[in-house]
């Protein structure tokens, strides 16, 4: 894990002098915690979580100039690949989004006989809702607080806590109902 000041120096070598190399120690740095994230969200997909995570870094390295240093490069890189995650689900036509950009909310599955007795929570977590999911995902899988939640997602923080809190109370029934 880098530090601060190590994570700074690596970030002006690639956009003062395009430095393929500190770009390189970057993607090492975040690349294990970027496919852990498409992994959760692909469902274990390794293929579709590889490729994603290559375009995010693809992405991020032909914008590491847009950069501005506002908010930590972890949170801007996580700000990427959700978009690539929403790119991606937009391609095959399985986003529709309201108004303001957000997924609209799904209806939970309430009949689930012919679930296997012996799921786990990440089959529990593909009933939720996109915006449940992604929320649960961040703040209990990638330990994202509020705050880096709001950054990433765009979503307003009372949203975020609906959805967590929403997320949560589904996913209990859910469970409680394998039991």
């Amino acid at each position: 894990m880098l530090s601060k000041i190590d994570e700074i120096k690596l970030l002006a070598q690639c956009v003062l002098t395009d430095n393929r190399d500190a770009f390189g120690r970057l993607v090492e740095n975040y690349q294990g915690e970027i496919r852990r994230f498409f992994l959760n969200l692909t469902f274990g997909d390794h293929a579709l979580s590889d490729d994603l995570a290559q375009e995010t870094f693809i992405k991020a390295y032909l914008n590491i100039r847009g950069f501005k240093g506002l908010s930590r490069f972890k949170t801007w890189l996580f700000r990427i690949a959700y978009n690539e995650y929403y790119s991606h689900l937009r391609k095959l036509h399985e986003v529709p989004t309201d108004e303001q950009g957000y997924l609209p909310e799904c209806e939970t599955v309430d009949n689930f006989h012919g679930i296997d007795a012996g799921i786990d929570v990440h089959k529990a977590i593909r009933q939720l809702s996109e915006n449940e999911r992604i929320v649960i995902i961040l703040f209990y899988l990638e330990d994202q607080p509020l705050k880096k939640i709001k950054e990433i997602t765009g979503m307003p923080e009372g949203t975020i806590k609906s959805h967590l809190s929403r997320g949560k109370e589904k996913l209990g029934r859910i469970l409680k109902t394998l039991d």
